[in-house]
């Protein structure tokens, strides 16, 4: 297909019938009068259609699979070796449409966009082309948090709406389609480890325990099965759902799952038992492109491991002090805040009613400094943020916290995931640094302005792990800049937050340049952050199998504050806070465009 075939393909003729109806009004008024912005934005909506085509799960998590695009909700992505060719060679015709763009008649908001999304089309085609890989963050097709046995079943109960019938009936079909990508990802895993791209053996053993969870229930009374039935029972939709979702799981489910764990069984003696991916093909060329994609920047390791150093020493310093006013004088920083770890007033119990009480204080918080938002933005959105724990199923592999962003039809909320395997993980002081992380001024903020930000869709959904987890670290300060922390405790429980990010980088260039072990990397990170052993532990792991991803929160931060510092020289008594956040309306970018931005906006 050449671009002008791409351009006018019938699967991109109904972008603008993609847009949900609260989104079209807002959508109408920002179209541009320059015939060449239009003309940028009609291919970006083209791009996007095509994209929700290749990605019903995407199309899901927006409320985006619904009136014409109905049958999008009945299927997921094709993982087969044709799916992913069709989507690679897609890729590859939205990259020359893109480039064949003359950028000088565009508007500057044009400009700006089309540099963004052709940075971000081209970093995707990297993996495969360098590598014969999906990704270089993900380089193992299963793994503890990786492969759809782990991801399918939560986006099933949390993602897919259920409403109706026919919502029913879709969800049953796309329990038919997680029987054929279990399959297919079998069959993955199976080429890559006979080229050497396999998990870790520790890796490997979380990955077969938590299948055999998944396994182990009758199919009648499993998780897939149950979601439907009481979804439906819940919205008084008759039919017999939960027996017939039991039957493809005992038919066609739980089969390809025991194929899948065979074949981890049968790899398993075969795995390495270094963390890092230095000990695979290619693995420092993998890594270096990995850093290069979370950071959005051209840090080397090294760089990136001297930088961790550094802040850890000058954020350590600044818990030093907090400590010692609390009564805290024995042992080194790590040792102090995992004495306050246990200590009693700070541990919610280790019940149900202990991880409802938490979850409740998560809640309160968020709501309190909500409502403080306008001291430092301006119109901040009003969105709504449901708090849950992390499902059971997959809380052995899964990160400590995580946001999920909301459908953009209001059909879904935003969902702030808090995994409460141990609520010993969670000492009340460390909280509140977290809801600020996740919900507001956080991600919860960051990401609802830039759903609603009138620009190409395309461009509303960029992501770029370095901007958003570095302006959800700075959003930490800023929750500290309206009184967000109630006391020292809170304080050093923020302070610690940067610490923990801190001690990534050097954790995370540790393990994949300069040959760390797991358990060397843990007892780093037990010892400098005061976290307790298994929570550091699921960290580290999770850096050996996704490299360069937890680097993106600290230097991403880092960027935010260069920026703002900047932003303050050239306006100096003229600095507005609320106008610098303004920023956030030009949606996700890379760090290097983010300063540039900043510097723009505070010289005009």
């Amino acid at each position: 297909m050449d671009r002008r075939t791409f351009l006018a393909s019938a699967s991109a003729a109904s972008a603008f019938a993609l847009v949900p109806e609260a989104l079209r009004a807002q959508r109408t008024a920002a179209t541009p009068a320059n015939p060449a912005d239009a003309k940028l934005n009609t291919l970006f909506d083209k791009v996007f259609a095509q994209t929700l085509q290749r990605s019903p799960e995407l199309a899901t998590s927006l409320g985006m699979d619904k009136g014409a695009n109905a049958a999008l909700k009945r299927r997921l992505a094709d993982s087969s070796p044709a799916g992913k060719a069709a989507a690679r060679a897609e890729l590859k015709q939205a990259i020359a449409a893109v480039r064949a763009v003359d950028p000088a008649p565009l508007s500057p908001r044009s400009k700006l966009d089309r540099e963004v999304v052709l940075y971000s089309l081209e970093t995707r085609a990297i993996p495969y082309d360098r590598f014969k890989l999906d990704g270089v963050q993900r380089p193992f097709t299963i793994f503890q948090q990786g492969g759809s046995y782990f991801s399918t079943p939560d986006f099933l109960n949390s993602a897919h709406t259920i409403n109706n019938a026919e919502d029913c009936e879709a969800y049953l079909d796309r329990l038919g389609a997680f029987a054929k990508r279990l399959d297919q990802e079998t069959a993955d895993q199976k080429e890559e480890a006979a080229r050497g791209y396999l998990a870790p053996d520790f890796s490997l053993d979380l990955t077969l325990v938590q299948m055999a969870k998944l396994r182990s229930p009758t199919a009648a009374e499993s998780g897939l099965a149950q979601s439907v039935a009481k979804r439906a029972a819940a919205k008084n939709i008759p039919g017999d759902w939960q027996a017939r979702a039991a039957r493809i799981v005992e038919a066609d489910i739980y089969p390809a799952l025991d194929r899948q764990i065979a074949l981890i069984k049968s790899l398993r003696p075969k795995a390495r038992n270094s963390a890092g991916i230095w000990d695979i093909p290619q693995g420092g060329a993998i890594y270096a492109a990995a850093l290069e994609q979370a950071t959005t920047t051209k840090f080397t390791p090294d760089e990136v491991h001297k930088m961790g150093l550094d802040q850890v020493a000058e954020i350590t310093a600044q818990l030093d002090a907090i400590l010692k006013k609390q009564g805290l004088t024995k042992g080194n920083v790590g040792a102090r805040l995992n004495e306050l770890n246990v200590r009693a007033d700070q541990l919610y119990p280790d019940t149900p009613e202990g991880r409802v009480a938490l979850i409740k204080s998560l809640n309160e918080g968020n709501a309190a400094l909500t409502a403080k938002l306008g001291q430092a933005f301006i119109n901040p959105p009003s969105e709504p943020l449901d708090i849950r724990a992390v499902p059971v199923e997959i809380q052995d592999g899964a990160s400590n916290g995580y946001y999920s962003r909301a459908a953009l039809d209001g059909s879904r909320p935003a969902i702030y995931w808090i995994n409460l395997k141990s609520v010993g993980d969670w000492p009340k002081y460390s909280l509140p640094s977290l809801t600020y992380h996740e919900g507001v001024p956080g991600h919860h903020l960051q990401i609802s302005i830039a759903q609603k930000a009138p620009q190409p869709l395309l461009r509303n959904l960029s992501f770029f792990s370095a901007y958003s987890e570095g302006w959800a670290l700075y959003a930490e300060s800023v929750a500290d800049e309206l009184g967000g922390y109630a006391d020292d405790l809170e304080r050093a429980g923020f302070l610690q937050s940067y610490l923990f990010r801190a001690a990534r980088l050097v954790v995370d260039t540790g393990l994949h340049t300069k040959r760390w072990t797991r358990e060397q990397a843990t007892d780093y990170m037990v010892q400098t952050v005061g976290f307790a052993q298994p929570r550091s532990q699921r960290e580290v792991e999770r850096y050996c199998t996704q490299p360069g991803q937890a680097c993106s929160y600290k230097v991403g931060h880092a960027a935010w504050v260069r920026a703002r510092e900047r932003a303050q020289r050239i306006r100096g008594d003229r600095f507005d806070l609320k106008q610098f956040h303004e920023v956030l309306q030009y949606g996700a970018v890379p760090l290097t465009i983010l300063e540039r931005l900043v510097e723009e906006q505070a010289r005009a």
